[in-house]
């Protein structure tokens, strides 16, 4: 059953009385932050864990980019704990404060009203026969690749078991609204606004030109398969981590996730402008340069 549809922004007062921190890997900067965070959140009688995610937290601080995000934002979603993003390098387009926004936009989180983003994810599992993987979730995508090997994937698909296409291709994405401006872009996917709740699907390197990407509705059961016959198979890849090898007798199953993630966005930035940043929309090729 596909989760039902939500309000994708709500604003609401927000009492913070434990706080979780996660810190990018092997990242000293985000140690250093991650210890002052913590001194000042229990001057704010707040306390604070790192790299602990408690079902009882009230808000989750990502120190670190997006891709420290998302490893989290599985248990995050099944918690439904409220995350927020501070990009300690270049601003992303899920963890969109900079360090030095961070205090203040904390202080307003803490007194006062918050927004909140209920971002789609996607659930995935491979069925074998009677037998199936537990589920797994992406934030972003789940990617079907052909990897390392000389030649293109057969993929047949459907939606609610109608037959779309057997796709010739390098591999396919299927991709949330969030997923769109990531792996999606860059394999000539649309940009969709987060809040249009869809699941995409896109062809990467199709051999033929007319595999369009297509746009399907949150309620939609995909499942696909590698129509090559025995002894092929193809690499699962979720939100960037290898998940499994699938095989051709072996069928991947993509719909929406019961629970979203809640993503607390900055009152000083809005999404358009995250897209003008982090695409260069506007700026004169000699100021990109610089």
């Amino acid at each position: 059953m596909a989760a039902p549809l939500q309000p994708f922004r709500t604003v609401s007062d927000f009492s913070v009385r434990r706080a979780g921190i996660i810190i990018k890997k092997d990242h000293e900067p985000a140690g250093i932050f991650a210890d002052m965070l913590h001194d000042w959140l229990k001057g704010k009688g707040i306390t604070a864990t790192i790299n602990q995610i408690d079902p009882d937290l009230d808000i989750l601080i990502i120190l670190g980019g997006d891709g420290t995000l998302l490893h989290v934002a599985d248990q995050a979603a099944r918690y439904s704990i409220p995350v927020i993003g501070i990009n300690l390098g270049n601003l992303g387009f899920l963890t969109e404060l900079t360090e030095q926004e961070a205090l203040p936009a904390l202080e307003e989180i803490i007194s006062g009203a918050v927004t909140v983003e209920n971002r789609m994810m996607l659930k995935t599992r491979i069925v074998r026969e009677n037998q199936s993987t537990a589920y797994r979730y992406a934030l972003n995508e789940v990617v079907i690749s052909k990897g390392t090997l000389d030649r293109v994937l057969q993929l047949s698909t459907r939606a609610n078991a109608e037959y779309i296409t057997t796709y010739k291709a390098d591999g396919l994405i299927f991709s949330t609204p969030t997923g769109s401006t990531a792996y999606n872009l860059s394999a000539g996917g649309p940009l969709v606004y987060p809040g249009l709740a869809s699941i995409l699907v896109t062809p990467i390197c199709p051999f033929m030109l007319s595999s369009r990407p297509v746009l399907l509705p949150p309620e939609t059961r995909l499942s696909t398969r590698i129509d090559d016959g025995p002894g092929h198979y193809a690499n699962i890849i979720i939100d960037g981590q290898s998940a499994w090898d699938m095989q051709s007798n072996e069928m991947l199953e993509i719909e929406a996730a019961e629970h979203p993630l809640l993503l607390i966005i900055s009152p000083h930035r809005d999404y358009f402008s995250i897209l003008r940043n982090k695409l260069h929309w506007g700026i004169p090729q000699a100021q990109r340069q610089l």
